[in-house]
């Protein structure tokens, strides 16, 4: 199968690329079909929320409704692929990530982990702000459209409550969008999410460098689930807290879990409180 090196055109992707391969694991970095690399381990199906709550109460969330390398199949991929409006949602959501990423403009391209990449769309602003990117997500088919796509930055096939496949000290700052309340998910007794929060950000954290950021934008279902999250990044070394954007808005609150990797954490950055236009929820596929 073709890689998605083969892709690039110019030195300077290329070199991007080698940097994606090298952030891999060399045990995990088997080539799959169509140039996404497959963890060996098998990745883990959620399906069933963790917190206590009413049947009815999460009905219209996607990660009450199958596990998200089945949510997002051939068909959602396609939805993603077509849809302008969640385009649109999704490029305003990373673009606000970055910001609170903070970036130094003066260090060049960095490179920087996409968590729950789906078909790329995240991954779209982080090239077009001049950074290099590897983005790992759980569903195959979401995988395959963004190689398709021909995306600048590197894919790989990863379950993130089975903790990154990655090197230490690789990435400059890491951003996901819409993932993370899914890692709060089970649907075997030994799928624990505790364990699987611990897993994957003690690893996020090893792979970071000291004093980077990893922004977190993510949808939490009650107060226990996001006092779960940030107790848990907390507890495995990170610093930081969360920034809630239109607070007072019931429709359009956006959380942000900011963290800082290594150094005391500095005032965090203040939330958005003007009108935001939003009005829809995307959840993309990452556990």
């Amino acid at each position: 199968s073709q890689s998605v090196s083969q892709y690039r055109h110019d030195g300077r992707r290329e070199r991007a690329c080698a940097a994606g391969q090298r952030a891999l694991e060399p045990h995990v970095v088997a080539p799959a079909p169509r140039a996404v690399h497959r963890h060996r381990h098998t990745c883990l199906s959620v399906s069933q929320s963790v917190t206590t709550m009413s049947a009815a109460s999460g009905r219209g969330r996607p990660e009450h409704r199958a596990p998200p390398e089945i949510f997002y199949g051939v068909d959602e991929a396609a939805k993603y692929t077509r849809s302008t409006r969640m385009h649109a949602v999704q490029q305003q959501l990373t673009a606000r990530a970055v910001e609170l990423l903070n970036l130094n403009a003066d260090d060049g391209p960095l490179m920087l982990l996409d968590l729950g990449c789906g078909t790329g769309l995240s991954g779209d602003v982080l090239t077009s702000a001049g950074h290099h990117w590897l983005g790992v997500d759980i569903s195959q088919a979401m995988l395959d459209v963004a190689v398709d796509e021909r995306v600048d930055g590197d894919v790989a096939l990863v379950a993130l409550g089975q903790g990154l496949p990655l090197r230490s000290g690789m990435f400059d700052g890491a951003v996901s969008i819409s993932c993370v309340q899914w890692l709060c998910n089970a649907d075997r007794r030994a799928h624990e999410p505790r364990r699987r929060l611990a897993a994957f950000f003690r690893t996020l954290y090893a792979s970071l460098v000291r004093g980077a950021r990893a922004v977190l934008q993510f949808y939490p279902e009650n107060a226990a689930q996001l006092e779960l999250i940030t107790h848990t990044a907390l507890r495995c070394g990170f610093t930081g807290g969360t920034v809630v954007d239109f607070p007072n808005s019931t429709k359009a609150k956006k959380f942000y879990l900011v963290l800082f990797a290594g150094v005391a954490a500095p005032r965090l950055p203040p939330p958005r409180d003007d009108v935001d236009t939003s009005d829809f929820t995307p959840h993309t596929a990452a556990t």
